[in-house]
């Protein structure tokens, strides 16, 4: 599903029209994708009981390509990042179709709790979603806002720390 998002970042193609070339062209073109790609490979052996090989592989993410993600995070199909160096992304649940644009973090503040990040989100250049808020579906962050508290569905958020600036009804 990750690959459907790089055919066409803006919009998702069905995956049934995908076929093994396709995948194979956009794994050699787009380094992002085969990040993603290492991902989910690397929480489908720590998910199966694999010792050693996924943090061999989030070692591999954080030197290859700067993108720091642990393997088992629960990430939706469609993750689409533009440009993973700087990317931290430690968050209890990542939904299905977020978009990262780059150097985003997702982590905890002092309560060691992760962030919730809904379906179809959007993530601007720098934005920080940090603690254990919920960013709401259809939620679009601004470059470089910080945010400290949960974002509703559909809310665009933008500053230091973030204030949603506009609502709007998610269309999905």
């Amino acid at each position: 599903m990750d690959a459907a998002r790089w055919v066409r970042p803006q919009e998702i193609v069905p995956v049934s029209t995908l076929s093994g070339r396709v995948i194979a062209k956009l794994l050699v073109r787009h380094p992002p994708l085969r990040a993603m790609a290492w991902f989910r490979l690397a929480s489908a052996l720590a998910s199966s009981g694999v010792r050693g090989v996924p943090s061999w592989i989030q070692r591999r993410l954080l030197r290859l390509y700067g993108l720091e993600l642990t393997p088992g995070t629960p990430i939706g199909g469609g993750l689409y990042i533009a440009h993973p160096v700087g990317c931290v992304l430690v968050a209890e649940d990542i939904g299905t179709n977020v978009t990262i644009i780059g150097q985003v973090t997702f982590g905890t503040r002092t309560d060691n709790r992760w962030p919730i990040v809904g379906d179809d989100t959007f993530f601007g250049v720098g934005a920080r979603v940090l603690g254990g808020i919920t960013v709401g579906a259809a939620a679009r962050i601004g470059a470089n806002a910080v945010v400290l508290d949960d974002v509703a569905a559909g809310a665009t958020a933008v500053g230091n720390p973030a204030e949603t600036v506009r609502t709007r009804t998610a269309t999905r």
